[in-house]
């Protein structure tokens, strides 16, 4: 994702921090995909098309990086209306986005990065069960109004590199370096209220 995003009469110029960027964005776009992925069979997502912008910059001398910027807006979409609950949009946009990303070679979904990505898939399901273990007792505090409990649970994981997102399905897992996630991931962005604050969470029992 890196190397390809200049474009390709460009130079690159190398830094940590731009690598680290790179990866974020990367992380970004995969976290839509994972969940959107919750809301439909992969056949539906993989039977996406690539938006008319996305197919202008890639025709025009190979416009990388215009086809990302287009990439990137219709990932913001897709997550908007995730956050909104509008499934069928969000499913277009993300049929859009698999679509783009396999164009560019950098599908998540795809080989040789599905392979790579199941490297741990043993330790994951361990890793969740664990995670989940500290988010009930996160929720069984908030029940009983112990918000500097649950503030210690989300700061606990915070300081382990786990970061927690509240969303309408429930409290949503991600690595802070954008690797791995379950019950979704946090290419949206994540949640770092503070339980004491968090109220809307409370009142719908988003909590599970």
């Amino acid at each position: 994702y890196y190397l390809g995003a200049a474009h390709y009469r460009s130079h690159i110029e190398f830094s940590e921090e731009a690598l680290a960027d790179a990866a974020t964005g990367y992380r970004r776009i995969e976290g839509f995909l994972e969940r959107a992925a919750e809301l439909a069979s992969p056949d539906v997502l993989a039977g996406g098309e690539v938006p008319a912008a996305f197919a202008r910059a890639m025709d025009d001398d190979l416009g990388v990086p215009q086809a990302l910027a287009v990439l990137h807006d219709t990932v913001r979409e897709g997550n908007s209306s995730l956050a909104a609950g509008r499934r069928e949009d969000a499913l277009v946009a993300a049929g859009s986005v698999a679509a783009m990303t396999t164009v560019l070679g950098i599908n998540p979904g795809d080989e040789p990065w599905a392979s790579a990505a199941g490297a741990d898939s043993a330790l994951r399901p361990v890793v969740d069960g664990l995670i989940r273990v500290a988010l009930e007792q996160r929720r069984e505090a908030r029940e009983r109004k112990d918000f500097a409990a649950a503030d210690a649970v989300r700061d606990g994981l915070k300081a382990a590199g786990v970061v927690i997102e509240d969303t309408p399905a429930g409290p949503r897992w991600s690595l802070a370096s954008g690797e791995g996630s379950a019950g979704g991931s946090g290419g949206s962005g994540s949640n770092d209220r503070d339980d004491r604050n968090d109220t809307n969470d409370d009142a719908s029992g988003n909590e599970s």
